[in-house]
């Protein structure tokens, strides 16, 4: 995209992005996002994600987040832990290796850069 534009991050229709089932730790988390710019060289990715409740785990890229919706702990190996919900701001750091317990639906938009 070359253009300046903007998106409804709260009505946005997401994709499925389904999960490795070793992520899974515990209920039926589904996942959904779209990507709404990525840069020429694929090395930066903005775009809206979405998880249904349960436990899933993750290594992380070097992320910068806004929570719009729902609620969320997030445990990161060896560091903090983060309780994150709407209006929250969140940075993650690459190679974290963290573990979502989503409490209710969260939805989230994010800048990545790999």
């Amino acid at each position: 995209m070359t253009h300046s534009f903007v998106v409804h991050v709260p009505d946005a229709e997401l994709e499925p992005e389904p999960l490795a089932p070793g992520q899974i730790l515990s209920g039926t988390p589904e996942v959904t996002g779209k990507v709404v710019w990525e840069s020429a060289d694929g090395r930066q990715v903005r775009g809206i994600w979405q998880i249904t409740p349960g436990v899933v785990t993750d290594t992380e890229a070097d992320e910068l987040f806004v929570v719009l919706s729902g609620s969320a702990t997030i445990e990161v190996e060896g560091g903090p832990t983060l309780r994150v919900g709407p209006g929250d701001m969140a940075v993650l750091r690459e190679g974290d290796r963290t573990t979502w317990t989503v409490h209710e639906t969260l939805r989230k938009a994010y800048a990545i850069r790999l």
